[in-house]
């Protein structure tokens, strides 16, 4: 990994650390609050050693990289999703019907923003700016946050949480299945639509 890398990776795994805190907390897997500060630095190192594991199977496989970048960068985008999601809901206490749908739009809105910018510039690294790049990215973004906000109110409000789980426990099991189903329309959005490389004539 280069020293760029490095230090991208080392950023991103402290604002997981950070970011995951909220979602910890909230699911109450357990009231020390020094285990819940643990599983949040775990989950940061996890993105370090990710990053390193990727970046040794790249050396056979090049693709590999950017796609690890990606799913890191998506990591980050899921925790800062999951954090302002989980904020809210400590905040007003609202974890179904409406109002969730509405805090997992906000909180989709928000991972947005910052995954344009660490797609654009490392994972991607798209180093001209076309004209419509706002509007394509914008498009590809409103089409993934209706993937995202749908699959996540159809999970929390059309399912029922299994017997014996809490609403909040069920609202962050809905979020990580809406990740997973527009994870992959982001990558192809992201890659082929809005940061495509132009090719080069020889």
């Amino acid at each position: 990994m280069a020293k760029r890398d490095w230090r991208a990776g080392i950023l991103i795994a402290a604002l997981i650390a950070v970011l995951s805190f909220p979602t910890v907390r909230n699911l109450d897997f357990t009231e020390n609050l020094g285990l819940q500060i643990l599983a949040s630095l775990i989950l940061g190192m996890l993105t370090i050693i990710g990053l390193v594991v990727v970046s040794y199977l790249s050396r056979w496989i090049s693709v590999l990289w950017q796609i690890g970048k990606f799913i890191v960068v998506g990591g980050l985008n899921t925790f800062v999703d999951f954090g302002v999601l989980n904020l809210l809901i400590l905040i007003t206490g609202v974890a179904s019907g409406v109002g969730f749908s509405i805090f997992k739009a906000v909180s989709f809105a928000v991972a947005v923003i910052n995954s344009y910018f660490w797609n654009k510039h490392w994972t991607f690294e798209a180093e001209t700016k076309k004209k419509a790049e706002f509007i394509e990215f914008f498009v590809v973004s409103v089409i993934g946050l209706g993937i995202n906000v749908g699959v996540a109110s159809f999970v929390v409000n059309a399912l029922n949480a299994p017997t014996g789980m809490s609403e909040v426990a069920w609202a962050n099991i809905g979020a990580f299945i809406a990740v997973a189903v527009s994870l992959i329309w982001n990558f192809i959005g992201y890659k082929f639509i809005v940061f495509k490389k132009k090719e080069v004539t020889p």
